[in-house]
């Protein structure tokens, strides 16, 4: 018999999972496996392949040269089981099951709840899972079925609408303009507090833009995570940045400086083109786009 008649999909992922996790430990997190059935799949992949495709170490695995042959044709596998499911669901006709939708942090907490209650209103049979998630969810390979993006998407095989731009600005607790006092201009915010981003540019390029040459250092207080960056201007840490409708919402919040022009931000809905014939998916597109573009121009 030949060997390859033995080899299981899940053996192929498993050693994919592996290869981009570097360990036993990240790959069975990623595929929500104990370790010992990750390591069995693994060892079940190499005695079908008649290969070793890891070499164990203290610190993790590191693919042997057989092991990095074979990553690229894992990899096509890979890629063709996707389109094979993003075929077979797109031909599933029912209005009702499982929608999984992807959004940043700050749209997963701040804006689409009330917007997911309308959807469940109007879709009872739907079940909706949404994932926050700053990093980019790969649509062709059903991380998600629907991602809504702050950037045009650039995958082939997606259907992609923009929403419109969304309008950013500044804003503070009233706790911390009690202590401070409201900046007059742009040009007098040097004894300011401003909540700042680690490593993310995009605040620094867009007060440069505005005239003022600063660095990192200008914010005493720093996060990449967007949620994190709100909460510590609602704590009265500084002076933050996020979307009008968001910061409009919260009481405990006032906008600094609104004549002071900030860059808006692009929202864009994509979807799998393979899964425009699918009435749920389909549902659901349509009922964001709808309200998102509601809050966009709000």
């Amino acid at each position: 018999m030949n060997m390859i008649e033995n080899l299981d999909w899940t053996y192929i992922r498993a050693f994919l999972a592996a290869a981009e996790g570097g360990s036993l430990s990240a790959a069975a997190r990623a595929l929500k496996l104990s370790q010992p059935t990750l390591g069995r799949q693994i060892r079940a992949a190499e005695e079908a392949l008649g290969v070793e495709l890891f070499h164990r170490q203290p610190r993790g695995l590191a693919l042997t040269p057989a092991g990095e042959k074979m990553l690229v044709p894992a990899k096509e596998m890979q890629a063709a089981a996707a389109r094979l499911s993003l075929v077979a669901e797109g031909q599933d006709t029912r209005l009702s099951g499982v929608v999984r939708i992807t959004a940043s942090e700050m749209v997963a907490h701040y804006l689409l709840p009330p917007i997911i209650a309308g959807i469940r209103q109007a879709e009872p049979l739907i079940e909706l899972e949404i994932h926050p998630s700053n990093d980019s969810k790969n649509l062709l390979f059903r991380e998600a079925d629907i991602a809504v993006r702050m950037y045009r998407p650039d995958q082939l095989d997606v259907i992609a609408k923009h929403i419109g731009d969304m309008h950013m600005g500044m804003f503070a607790s009233r706790t911390y303009i009690a202590r401070h006092g409201m900046p007059k201009g742009i040009d007098k915010i040097s004894g300011h507090e401003f909540i700042g981003y680690v490593e993310n540019p995009a605040i620094i390029e867009g007060m440069k833009e505005l005239g003022l040459d600063i660095d990192r250092h200008f914010f005493k207080t720093r996060s990449d995570q967007q949620a994190v960056h709100w909460e510590l201007a609602r704590a009265g840490c500084g002076i933050g940045f996020t979307q009008l409708r968001t910061g409009r919402m919260d009481r405990d919040m006032v906008q600094v400086l609104p004549e002071v022009p900030i860059s808006t931000l692009p929202f864009w809905l994509t979807a799998p083109e393979a899964l425009r014939t699918n009435p749920r998916i389909r549902r659901v597109f349509d009922l964001l786009v709808a309200a998102l573009s509601d809050v966009v121009d709000a």
